[in-house]
């Protein structure tokens, strides 16, 4: 079930890494520009945080399996779409189609994960499928760069397909529903709106949340602009690229395993406070690299990435498993306004860091350390002080959801 639910998770990096070495050559095929092909990230992106916002609540009242079985079913059939448009305006269309259900298997994903364990444990469980999910990005962009020279970025989509179609036939046959029906919310759109004003009422919450999502606006800025700096910035082919991406996505892998083998000997915020602060040193050293330098060398703007992207292997369990831990009575909501707000940030951040064209680096330069601080600031302010609520109840006395055991108050 494990490996299914992360499979069904990596389908976000796996839809955004894979392409990315064929993107100057989708620019090139479809008579468009680089700013105008980053579109299609862009609609991708909002498509997965609209995604998580509207599924993620409907199925605390509706369950997570039969929703899960759809949304996976339908990023195959968009993923099919996406080959076969002739058009960038037609591409850049069905990617919204093709976030948006994948936005919605990500968020049933997690909220199941939640559904089952709490505290420690779950912060073990959100670092293993963390781990399987970060073998995504090396993976990706190295299989896209072997596949656009032969296949041209056509037949990228046509792989997303294939495997889109691997997690639907994996959602059936192991993945059973995690939220009984004696413990989901009832009362329709009264009831969803209340959930999602208790949860954005719970300042624990919101200060793992934001350093969660602020995280995710460095690490999608070095995503999004990272094909351009690294091929028409620093002069380095695709393959070259696929490698230094996949270099710098190894770092997370690493991160996430060691977190996954000493969180609950080492608290989870103090490991997250270690991911953030990383985050923002490596995203410093390419500010200074790239402010100081026209043409700054490529194997040290590598290793600052390397410092930034593997901090990501610190924050993303562990703020996942923090938050849902505080809004345990609506775990699907909680992990829709995390995605949502991860996805919709990855959205805007996208054509910002394309403003100065396809040869400049200094936006992504930028954004890196700018988010990490926002990061740093969330987790430093906002969680501080006082125990973490159980988060199985509403502490605003909404309705209570005892869906599982309270965690541990250090959780």
């Amino acid at each position: 079930m494990l490996l299914v639910l992360a499979l069904i998770s990596a389908i976000a990096p796996l839809s955004m890494d894979m392409y990315l070495p064929g993107m100057p050559a989708m620019a090139d095929g479809l008579g468009t520009s680089a700013s105008t092909v980053q579109l299609t990230l862009t609609t991708f992106t909002a498509g997965l945080g609209l995604g998580q916002l509207l599924v993620g609540p409907l199925s605390d009242g509706l369950g997570r399996r039969r929703l899960m079985v759809g949304a996976t079913t339908v990023t195959a059939v968009a993923a099919i779409a996406c080959a076969l448009a002739p058009t960038i305006e037609i591409l850049v269309a069905v990617r919204a189609v093709h976030g948006f259900a994948g936005g919605a298997a990500i968020v049933l994903a997690r909220a199941a994960v939640a559904d089952r364990a709490t505290g420690d444990e779950a912060a073990r469980l959100f670092s293993l499928l963390m781990v399987i999910t970060g073998i995504a990005p090396i993976v990706a962009p190295l299989l896209g760069g072997a596949l656009v020279g032969p296949f041209g970025w056509r037949g990228i989509f046509w792989v997303l397909a294939g495997l889109a179609v691997v997690m639907a036939v994996g959602a059936i046959t192991f993945v059973p529903e995690t939220l009984p029906p004696e413990h989901r919310k009832t009362g329709g759109l009264r009831a969803l709106a209340s959930n999602v004003a208790a949860v954005s009422r719970n300042r624990r919450y919101l200060g793992y949340a934001i350093g969660f999502i602020a995280s995710f606006g460095a690490m999608f800025a070095y995503i999004s602009a990272s094909p351009f700096v690294y091929q028409d910035v620093l002069g380095r082919s695709p393959g070259e690229f696929s490698i230094a991406f996949a270099v710098n996505a190894t770092g997370i892998v690493l991160a996430t395993t060691i977190n996954a083998r000493v969180v609950g000997r080492i608290h989870a915020r103090t490991m997250l406070l270690v991911g953030v602060s990383m985050i923002v040193a490596g995203g410093f050293g390419v500010a200074i690299l790239v402010l100081t330098s026209s043409s700054p060398a490529w194997w040290a703007v590598t290793a600052a990435l390397f410092v930034s992207v593997s901090g990501m292997g610190f924050v993303l369990g562990n703020a996942t498993a923090l938050a849902q831990s505080e809004v345990r009575y609506a775990a699907g909501t909680g992990a829709a306004l995390m995605g949502a707000g991860q996805f919709l940030l990855a959205a805007a951040v996208s054509p910002l860091v394309g403003l100065a064209g396809s040869e400049s680096a200094v936006p992504m330069a930028i954004a890196i350390p700018s988010f990490g601080l926002l990061a740093l600031a969330a987790v430093l302010v906002l969680t501080r002080g006082g125990a973490a609520h159980d988060g199985t109840t509403d502490p605003a006395g909404e309705d209570a959801d005892l869906t599982a055991p309270s965690p541990s108050r250090e959780s």
